[in-house]
């Protein structure tokens, strides 16, 4: 059985994490496999759920949110580079941030730069800041906006 070879090392790749479609099809040429055992090891972990682009997609995009606090935008450039469609990508995205407050995942990654006793009263530390939140994925409008609400807040006098 000639797909027998492709069909394992790909299950052992799906085995330590999660991968697209097109991950395994990458992994597994880069071994020498043919074309034509790859479509039946990708035709066969399909057909088990072992491949599962849209449950990469949530994954990955939980990983993004959650754990490296990213916004929309950057997430669904994340979970595209994988090599997952645009819309299975769009859709497991909108499907993460339907489950969190956006602005208050903005709130926390403006706090974790402003750690460090940095003032967005200095203009350099906020243009810093600005790139780093929109570098993010975070909507450019919310950015602006906390941050300005954030420097009056903190201008001196007030």
């Amino acid at each position: 059985m000639a797909d027998g070879r492709a069909y394992i090392v790909a299950l052992t790749l799906l085995a330590r994490r999660e991968l697209a479609e097109a991950q395994v099809r990458t992994r597994l040429a880069k071994r020498q496999f043919e074309e034509d055992e790859i479509d039946a090891a990708v035709e066969r972990l399909r057909g088990e759920r072992a491949l599962d682009d849209r449950r990469t997609a949530l994954a990955r995009a939980r990983t993004e949110v959650r754990i490296k606090h990213r916004g929309r935008a950057r997430v669904v450039r994340q979970v595209e580079a994988l090599g997952i469609a645009r819309d299975i990508a769009r859709e497991a995205v909108a499907e993460v941030f339907a489950e969190l407050d956006e602005h208050e995942l903005l709130e926390q990654a403006l706090e974790r730069r402003l750690r460090h006793g940095q003032s967005l009263t200095d203009p350099a530390v906020l243009r810093r800041i600005h790139r780093y939140l929109l570098g993010q994925g975070f909507d450019p409008g919310r950015v602006t906006a906390l941050l300005r609400r954030r420097a009056k807040g903190q201008e001196p006098g007030n």
